[in-house]
């Protein structure tokens, strides 16, 4: 007996795979966060290596996972790859550029007779710390917020900007975003710190920060959340594709998906849990909370970007030209044969668990920093 699989189902699944490696990244950019306290938390170099080395244990899953996101990106939703890629090409080039330097900087940054100097590759991890998850949060955004684009018959991008991409920094909202997501990887930066280190200072040092961090979080956070419930979205009407704009269209999206807004708000009480038990009852678990939260909250506001006829990638430039999960999606075959690919996931998950149990059975301390022959 043959199992017909729709391609309305395909495309719904494979948006929340896309949802879920989103969620997933942005915990893992806990290590950008650590890596933006490169010069204003240790007192000597001996803790600056101990949190080089924290990150950097764990920087190649962040990267792996990028990757795998953008992989399974153009593979089921192409035309958005084409056409943000396309147009909005200085924004992912910026974005990509600092990724690049921060394999760099942890391949030479204590590599024997380095002519540039351990400070150049520590400057590298500091810009791809903190413009990394700005810039990623800055463009999932415009998911929102719309960028200025045009498609032609053939599916040609026109961008309306000669900006291409940077001028999606002139809008609060964007703004917004991309500084939740830059203090909550520094957030969770510091709670991993927190689990991983042993040194009394650098962990007190660590809890001062992050009372300041989880304010500008807080702040960032809630602005764009009001923003976004309060503000004119992009629905898609099924029968026909047509492209209209909604007040209060994410506002409806939570309130017609209760499932999702449940996941939202458990996500963000989860964040704040976190926050509040590594602060107040001085807890080393507060990361696991925190992750956990970042990877439902952000779950959750993608389902509400592309699910329930609502265009995930809006033109402000020609409304039809905007893309949904239906018409932006490979073909049927495409997507059916990937769905099969993608039942190896749950295995990948398994051996990332295992691979960071196998890494983390220990906490740093200063002496194996002075006797490891492996630091970065």
């Amino acid at each position: 007996m043959t199992i017909m699989i729709s391609h309305l189902f395909l495309q719904h699944y494979w948006w929340i795979i896309i949802s879920l490696l989103a969620g997933i990244l942005v915990f893992l950019m806990f290590v950008q966060g650590g890596q933006s306290f490169i010069f204003s938390l240790p007192e000597n170099t001996l803790q600056k290596t101990m949190i080089v080395n924290a990150m950097g244990r764990k920087w190649e899953f962040t990267f792996t996972t990028l990757v795998t996101f953008g992989g399974a990106f153009f593979a089921s939703f192409p035309l958005f790859y084409s056409t943000s890629f396309g147009g909005a090409y200085w924004v992912w080039i910026a974005i990509l550029f600092s990724f690049i330097i921060q394999a760099v900087a942890y391949e030479f940054r204590s590599k024997p007779n380095n002519v540039f100097g351990q400070k150049t590759f520590d400057i590298f991890l500091f810009l791809n710390g903190s413009l990394g998850p700005f810039l990623i949060g800055v463009a999932v955004a415009t998911f929102f917020t719309g960028s200025a684009f045009s498609l032609n018959s053939m599916k040609q991008v026109q961008w309306g900007s000669q900006w291409y991409g940077l001028e999606a920094l002139l809008n609060i909202r964007n703004l917004a975003l991309g500084f939740a997501v830059l203090f909550l990887a520094r957030i969770n930066g510091l709670l991993y710190l927190v689990n991983t280190i042993n040194d009394e200072v650098l962990i007190g040092r660590s809890r001062k920060k992050l009372i300041l961090n989880s304010i500008f979080f807080l702040v960032s956070f809630l602005f764009f959340v009001v923003s976004l419930l309060f503000s004119t979205g992009f629905a898609a009407e099924a029968a026909t594709g047509t492209i209209t704009s909604e007040k209060y269209k994410y506002l409806h999206n939570f309130i017609q998906m209760p499932f999702v807004l449940i996941l939202f708000l458990v996500g963000v009480v989860s964040v704040l849990s976190g926050i509040g038990i590594s602060i107040f009852r001085r807890s080393v678990k507060g990361i696991w909370y925190t992750g956990a939260g970042s990877v439902l909250a952000v779950f959750s506001l993608f389902l509400v970007a592309g699910f329930n006829g609502t265009s995930f990638y809006p033109s402000s430039s020609d409304l039809q030209s905007s893309l949904t999960i239906r018409n932006a999606s490979s073909s049927l075959f495409t997507l059916n044969t990937m769905m099969y690919v993608s039942f190896i996931i749950p295995v990948v998950i398994a051996y990332i668990w295992y691979a960071w149990n196998a890494i983390n059975n220990s906490r740093i301390t200063e002496e194996e920093m002075r006797s490891d022959d492996h630091v970065y």
